[in-house]
């Protein structure tokens, strides 16, 4: 880390362990920060984050626009390709959020952005099973860090409560990302030959190259932290500061091993992991396999990549709307419950029907129902953890050991045309995260109620937050969201 990139950490932590009180802004000012803070955040991760879920995604319409049949893609070669993503995906992902503790996010998310557009440019060398299979296990080593990467981010701008609109934002991209990989795929797959290429080799290499050149654009775009933040003034850096302080009950901000050791010790941090992943394996599976789902259901491989565009599309209008209602009722577990028993009906329908315009719209309910739970999981997951470094691992491990559910998503779509063993497995697992989202409000409930009474009875308040600074979110004044 160079001395200027040390003294701007510095400063942050400082920054988020100050006491001063800065100047009472109103109910409008503090709204427009917020807007100011979204206007010059969230497009800008957004569109990263595009470009990931496009570029790990494609796979799917690459296989339905002639890789299954050139690189002899026979049994289940096809999944195994899907599923070796998820392997280091996995295993990356805490260590990567440390090390964004530890360096600028101005540098080390456009760094391993840069390294996964190369890795996703070269794929289109590839000509078999087994080159496939290493790009892919690069590609997700690559990639791994930028998911929980940028929800850790997000999550030292804004406060607990309102993070939850703001991920579902950036999170919505997935799904634009969705439809527009279905656009590209059409258009892209008619440069058969050129170059000596396939069409679905040139699918890989003009997204890949893309996102080289925003990758590139990042290092210069990209902000850091609040505290040296260019587009706020120093009246609303000090209002931003004292927000994050208030919102964390000032718990600790700096990198201690401990924090590191709460999160992964925390019976909480595995219940999120078990709601996550139950969400997250129908959202590759519908990302994996929705074009083969609908070429299934008996439209052509042309009809199937446009016919993709729609769930995509209203999965990210629910995305967005679910994620804002969310941080309007500060409330996380009622809306992942419902929108599971969106996504729970919109699977029973595809499992019990044969007709394609009843199975196409249960492939629209369950995009609607599955994709807005992710980012208000997310939001969630983030909150129960007190203090950066606690936060940022069991973001990390929520998201990591999560992912490894892709692995699942890729191998359970395997009996065309009307995959019973797929849908029914996604059924299973959205009861899961269902059931445990049930005790996860009742305990949180409980805890909360323990510790008014134990404060009351012991005279706790926030003038003795500086007792109680490491230790995350065992501190008595610490409350979990519901």
């Amino acid at each position: 880390m160079s001395a200027t990139e040390k003294t701007e950490k510095a400063s942050y932590d400082e920054d988020t362990a100050t006491n001063e009180k800065p100047v009472e802004l109103s109910k409008a000012d503090h709204a427009r920060i917020l807007r100011k803070l979204d206007t010059h955040l969230l497009p800008f991760v957004s569109l990263l984050y595009l470009l990931s879920f496009l570029d790990r995604a494609n796979i799917g319409n690459a296989k339905i626009a002639g890789m299954a049949k050139d690189a002899k893609l026979t049994g289940l070669r096809y999944n195994t390709i899907a599923a070796v993503f998820f392997i280091p995906y996995a295993l990356a992902e805490v260590p990567s959020n440390i090390a964004l503790k530890l360096v600028r996010p101005s540098r080390w998310i456009p760094s391993i952005m840069l390294a996964w557009g190369l890795v996703m440019t070269l794929m289109c060398l590839c000509n078999t099973y087994h080159d496939l299979i290493i790009a892919r296990i690069f590609l997700g080593l690559a990639e791994a860090g930028l998911f929980p990467g940028i929800t850790f981010y997000l999550s030292l701008w804004y406060r607990r409560r309102d993070v939850a609109g703001r991920v579902a934002i950036f999170f919505s991209a997935a799904t634009v990302a969705g439809a527009f990989g279905g656009i590209l795929a059409y258009a892209i797959e008619k440069m058969e030959g050129i170059a000596g290429l396939h069409g679905w080799q040139w699918i890989f290499c003009l997204e890949g190259i893309v996102t080289v050149l925003v990758a590139t654009a990042s290092y210069f775009f990209m902000y850091d932290y609040p505290q040296t933040a260019t587009f706020l003034t120093d009246t609303e850096r000090e209002q931003i500061v004292y927000m994050l302080k208030e919102d964390s009950q000032d718990l600790a901000t700096h990198y201690d091993r401990k924090f590191v050791w709460q999160a992964m010790t925390d019976y909480k941090t595995y219940v999120q992991i078990g709601i996550y992943i139950g969400l997250l394996i129908p959202v590759y599976a519908i990302a994996l396999f929705t074009p083969t789902i609908v070429q299934e259901l008996g439209f052509t491989a042309a009809q199937a990549q446009l016919l993709t565009i729609p769930p995509f599309a209203c999965g990210c209008i629910a995305t967005i709307a679910i994620g804002l209602l969310s941080d309007k009722y500060n409330l996380r577990g009622p809306f992942i419950i419902g929108s599971s028993f969106v996504a729970l009906i919109g699977y029973i329908v595809l499992y019990t029907t044969k007709s394609p315009g009843a199975g196409y719209a249960g492939a629209i309910l369950s995009a609607v129902g599955v994709y807005p739970t992710i980012a208000v999981d997310l939001a969630w997951a983030g909150s129960i953890a007190g203090g950066d470094v606690r936060r940022g691992v069991v973001i990390a491990m929520v998201i990591g050991l999560g992912n490894l559910g892709g692995i699942c998503s890729s191998y359970i779509y395997i009996t065309p045309p009307y995959f019973h063993i797929g849908h029914g497995t996604i059924m299973g697992w959205l009861s899961l995260s269902i059931i445990l989202s049930c005790f996860a409000m009742w305990d949180y409930k409980r805890i909360n109620k323990q510790r008014d009474e134990y404060c009351a009875r012991e005279g706790i308040d926030a003038s003795r937050r500086a007792e109680f600074r490491d230790l995350g979110s065992e501190s008595p004044l610490f409350r979990y969201t519901i």
